[in-house]
């Protein structure tokens, strides 16, 4: 059994680990910092980052050993008893400070009876003129529950672990409108599990019914574009509750917003299994004033992906003869209470939309389910913060010089403010055949509108009975990354803040992939699935710290070599020294947190031990040897001088010249090389994921005296994201041998890692040619 600590301490977890049994705890085994804590205060303490386990003792060495080569120090705190009592008790003077049966800490505590009184809310009605449409446009896109996320997912690593199969950003110019995640179940399969959240807290003010059924359907209409196995049946939701319990009202208010959670989740056929709650979410002040936060709930929507090929993205395509159309699924009147058009106007509403159908609802849901699945959908998005002029906006945000012709006439709204503003839960789709789409809506009578077409201007016409309006896309994709300028020069500062939202839009990905590159694996002679060993060895060279050791020994495995896991404490006491192996890759991530400098202790940890240095020295002397580092592991090997060895002074990786932490998906050039791993690549240009903080390569010396064999294709920042010398994304030693880079190419194997991927047919990308060349360069020199 296993329990994270978290609120409650040692008491909680240990307590919840044998509540079934009981238990006995020595306090003096109990790791402590400081020697003047009190019982009370080790036991209950929350210190973050523990887990407790419950083991079988004849276990305990085996599970010692691994702690030890993971620098993972464990303790053996206690043992079951089987007495259906828990204490804590001190092996030196027998104090117990705790000593209970367990009846009494679950299960026993008296009900809780609260009275309250239900409230009227009376907001102001809302007052607008339609003569201010591109005003009001333009506040909305400006909003932050609006505008672009950039400024928060670009600090953020969205590839690590090299499953990641839909994050945030999207399109050509690598924009955050996503509004589900997926990650990959494994490396070989088509599999992944999808998740999404929905709130609505506005909507809530005026009705919390309303409210929690909003909250749920935005999830819902998120997660709609991954899918899903089973459908809207196989959805599971999480509630996490934030509300200011015990002012006059809001207990009454909760009670209808749960309920309301409830009756709206059985009528669709899903659970709510799990949740939290944070009811106390009011500030007191010394004068008796209060601040009283709006009644929330987040929704958390997952499920099981069956195919991450086939995930949506809200970026409209070129394609001849494919529609856009609209699906309203609250099947209510269009409303803006509770809107984001309301909140720019100053006001909250007084009628806000709900789910009026939930058997529509589920049935739209699993119908949009097969359109996806039948590969008819080629860009969706749902309509949510903003209303639909936001969707439809965001749909042509991404991609490069598009836009299309709306016709919103057919709706039945004659006000053009509430159709492009009211935040009706609902999905706009881009269909490659309405004929086919419109078999299966019919038959599982779903209502839709054929609203428009794609265009190849960056224009968005909008035709609603008798009023027209053409909108700049470009223009209104700078309003709407605005705010997400503003908000970055509190991280990175005016000037590279200011770089950033000017450059964004000028450096959109394109790919020329290498000539004759078939993206097969059968092709290529691999095979995911292999079985016997090839002989030929290589080794993932990790520190405490490391994340990336998974995906590299994955990317090394399907490029043909068996892979050993060496962790720096089999160097240190002289388990492994590196004999057996042709080809070493010191993997990403932060060895020792990175708390002197990014591998400054790592590479300690081979300076100053014997074993591990000379393990090192004697590999790179060697002439049948190859190695790779890559981000974390490439500061490791520049730090040690081994890319440049004749050289005096040493390249040095520094900190970003934004001086945070950077991810994202960009373009990298391959210009003609000796590298072994990077020859076959020479001349291409592809995408690869980045995600460090201290990526800059600082070269003393001219260019030529590097072997650069990648460079950032775009010299600018961002999509140079650190601001290295010669745009240097990766460097080889003389002889190509020994390559360090700070991108993940082991995190860009398939087209899903990719955060846009332009072949339909391709199984892998053009990195794994860099691995295979790696083996057969090996296989060459070991016969």
């Amino acid at each position: 059994s296993i329990h994270d600590h978290g609120a409650g301490g040692h008491l909680n977890c240990l307590s919840e680990l044998v509540e079934e049994t009981g238990g006995k705890i020595d306090l003096e085994a109990l790791p402590i910092g400081d020697p003047t804590l009190s019982a009370k205060e080790i036991v209950g303490n929350e210190s973050q980052e523990r887990m407790g386990l419950v083991i079988d003792e004849s276990n305990l060495d085996a599970l010692k050993k691994i702690s030890e080569r993971e620098r993972a120090p464990f303790y053996n705190v206690g043992e079951i008893t089987s007495d259906m009592n828990f204490s804590f008790e001190s092996s030196t003077d027998g104090r117990k400070p705790i000593d209970m049966k367990l009846n009494h800490y679950f299960g026993s505590s008296p009900k809780t009876i609260m009275t309250d009184s239900r409230v009227n809310t009376n907001f102001t009605k809302l007052e607008y003129n339609k003569d201010k449409i591109l005003e009001y446009i333009t506040s909305v896109l400006q909003l932050e529950a609006v505008a672009c996320k950039d400024w928060l997912t670009n600090k953020v690593d969205r590839c690590v672990s090299g499953k990641v199969a839909k994050q945030q950003n999207a399109g050509p110019l690598h924009l955050p409108l996503n509004n589900c995640g997926v990650m990959a179940l494994d490396y070989r399969g088509i599999k992944g599990i999808a998740t999404s959240i929905g709130h609505a807290p506005i909507s809530a003010l005026i009705d919390p019914i309303a409210g929690s059924r909003n909250s749920i359907a935005e999830a819902l209409t998120n997660i709609v574009f991954a899918p899903l196995t089973d459908e809207l049946s196989g959805v599971s939701l999480s509630a996490n509750w934030m509300w200011p319990c015990r002012n006059e009202g809001e207990d009454a208010r909760l009670y209808d917003a749960v309920k309301s959670i409830s009756d709206f989740a059985i009528s669709l056929g899903i659970n709510v299994p799990t949740g939290k709650d944070s009811l106390s979410m009011t500030q007191k002040y010394k004068d008796g004033s209060k601040v009283v936060s709006p009644g929330t709930v987040i929704i958390s929507a997952i499920g099981e992906c069956n195919n991450i090929n086939q995930v949506v993205s809200p970026v409209l395509k070129k394609k001849n003869d494919s529609k856009i159309i609209y699906i309203n699924l609250s099947q209510d009147a269009y409303k803006l209470g509770g809107s984001s058009f309301a909140q720019v106007n100053n006001k909250v509403g007084t009628a806000t939309p709900t789910i009026k159908d939930s058997e529509f609802f589920k049935n739209s849901f699993n119908a949009i389910q097969k359109l996806i699945k039948a590969n008819l959908v080629e860009a969706g998005h749902d309509v949510s913060a903003g209303g639909m002029i936001t969707a439809l906006l965001e749909m042509c945000f991404a991609n490069v010089n598009i836009g299309a012709n709306i016709n919103l006439s057919e709706l039945n709204e004659e006000d053009i403010i509430k159709v492009l503003f009211a935040e009706n839960a609902g999905v706009l789709l881009q269909v490659n055949s309405l004929e086919n789409a419109d078999a299966i809506l019919n038959k599982m009578n779903v209502s839709y509108h054929n609203i428009g077409e794609v265009t190849d201007t960056a224009l968005l016409n909008l035709n609603h009975k008798d009023y027209q309006l053409n909108l700049s896309i470009n223009d209104l994709r700078d309003v709407w990354y605005k705010t997400s300028y503003l908000l970055d020069q509190k991280q990175s500062g005016e000037e590279k803040a200011l770089e950033r939202y000017n450059n964004y839009k000028h450096m959109p990905l394109a790919y020329n992939f290498p000539k004759g590159f078939s993206g097969q694996l059968t092709a290529m002679g691999l095979d995911p699935n292999r079985k016997t060993p090839s002989g030929l060895k290589a080794a993932i060279i990790r520190e405490k710290g490391s994340n990336s050791e998974r995906e590299m020994a994955y990317a090394l495995y399907l490029g043909g070599f068996d892979v050993k896991d060496i962790h720096m404490t089999d160097l240190m006491s002289g388990r492994e020294d590196l004999s057996d192996v042709n080809f070493i890759a010191a993997v990403g991530g932060f060895s020792n947190s990175d708390v002197l400098g990014s591998a400054k202790g790592w590479a300690g940890s081979f300076k100053y031990n014997n074993n591990a240095r000379t393990a090192l020295k004697n590999f790179f002397n060697r002439e049948d040897t190859l190695s790779l580092g890559i981000c974390n592991g490439c500061q490791l090997f520049i730090e040690l001088g081994l890319i440049n060895a004749d050289h005096v002074e040493k390249p040095k990786m520094l900190h970003n010249d934004s001086h945070k932490f950077e991810s994202g998906f960009v373009n990298v050039d391959i210009p003609e090389n000796n590298s072994v791993m990077f020859g076959s690549l020479s001349g291409s240009r592809v995408g690869v994921w980045v995600a460090h903080g201290e990526g800059k390569f600082s070269m003393p010396y001219a260019e030529g005296e590097y072997s650069i064999v990648s460079k950032y294709s775009y010299k600018n920042y961002p999509a140079n994201p650190n601001g290295s010398d010669f745009n240097t994304a990766a460097m080889t030693s003389k002889d190509g041998r020994h390559l360090v880079m700070m991108p993940h190419p082991e995190r860009s194997i398939f087209p899903w890692n990719w955060a846009h991927y332009t072949e339909d047919t391709h199984e892998v990308s053009p990195w794994i040619e860099a691995f295979v060349n790696a083996r057969k360069w090996v296989e060459h020199k070991t016969k």
